[in-house]
């Protein structure tokens, strides 16, 4: 569940989610200062439902950023929780149509899973991204040859079109790097990844070419997890870690499993997961050494 980083003054949303164009983003931020004014009221779930003629399980799911807002509803909403400030009122109303607005990843509804369109739109907004892989390099520095290994892996049977337009959503999503103000992407890569033969050895030597080419980007910061490390803290495998920039939006621990995922973003569990990232940090072999350890493992392929 994805819940408010913090219940401090009310402020109007940060102009960062506007730039980023997250409308996950957006409609999480919108739900939050809705369930804040309802709250300040002691209004009831079911009480805001029945103003707008609703249960009160759409009201939460509003407030969690789970469905897209009608305009007339957001309005009687906030009439019912005492938003008379015409200035106030228009900052709300005129984010329902951002919210509501198809993110770039809608263009791949026919193949995009909607367990996973939830992180993509997460992804898009964040401005910090940490990552630790234990079987592939991440797919945002996956080259196109090796994510097609990856993806023919879950899909086997998968016609060609098909393939391709998975290979073309993992590739579009990489896009956020090259923008003026990418996220920082830090990868603890797991030894083990990079020298699983995926693809055959020229797609492995393609792929090792790019993580060199992409570590020379001050945005992009890449660990390798070497085999000498023996057990470590993420003995219960991958996860990632998005931050934002906006102080209503907390952390978030993605964890993806073979056809879900699990969303985390309990304080209890970021403190977990944070402290077993920076243990995973200082295990992983240091970054002044990656670009030496991921050349030898190139001339090792």
């Amino acid at each position: 569940m994805i819940t408010a980083r913090a219940e401090g003054d009310e402020a109007p949303l940060n102009m960062m989610a506007r730039e980023r164009g997250s409308s996950t983003v957006l409609r999480i931020l919108l739900g939050s200062q809705l369930r804040r004014r309802r709250e300040s009221r002691n209004i009831t779930l079911e009480a805001a439902g029945h103003s707008i003629r609703a249960s009160h399980s759409k009201i939460s799911r509003m407030e969690l950023g789970r469905v897209s807002f009608r305009l007339r509803d957001v309005a009687d909403l906030l009439t019912l929780y005492g938003v008379t400030d015409e200035t106030e009122r228009e900052a709300l109303l005129s984010l329902v149509a951002q919210a509501n607005r198809p993110g770039w990843w809608h263009n791949f509804d026919d193949v995009l899973p909607n367990w996973f369109e939830a992180y993509v739109g997460l992804e898009e907004a964040a401005t910090r991204i940490r990552s630790y892989e234990v079987q592939f390099v991440p797919g945002l520095l996956q080259t196109e040859a090796y994510a097609r290994a990856v993806v023919m892996l879950g899909h086997p049977d998968c016609a060609e079109d098909e393939l391709q337009r998975r290979v073309d959503l993992r590739m579009a999503r990489q896009k956020l790097l090259e923008r003026a103000n990418p996220p920082h992407l830090w990868a603890v890569i797991d030894e083990a990844a990079l020298r699983r033969p995926l693809g055959g050895p020229d797609v492995m030597r393609g792929q090792i070419k790019h993580l060199l080419e992409a570590i020379a980007s001050p945005t992009i910061t890449v660990q390798v997890m070497p085999f000498s490390a023996g057990g470590h803290a993420a003995a219960g495998g991958p996860f990632s870690i998005l931050r934002f920039a906006e102080r209503d939006l907390p952390d978030v621990v993605y964890l993806e499993q073979l056809t879900s995922a699990i969303y985390l973003d309990k304080r209890e569990d970021l403190d977990r997961y944070q402290a077993v990232m920076e243990r995973l940090c200082l295990d992983a072999i240091p970054v002044s050494d990656t670009r030496k350890a991921l050349t030898r493992i190139l001339d090792e392929i």
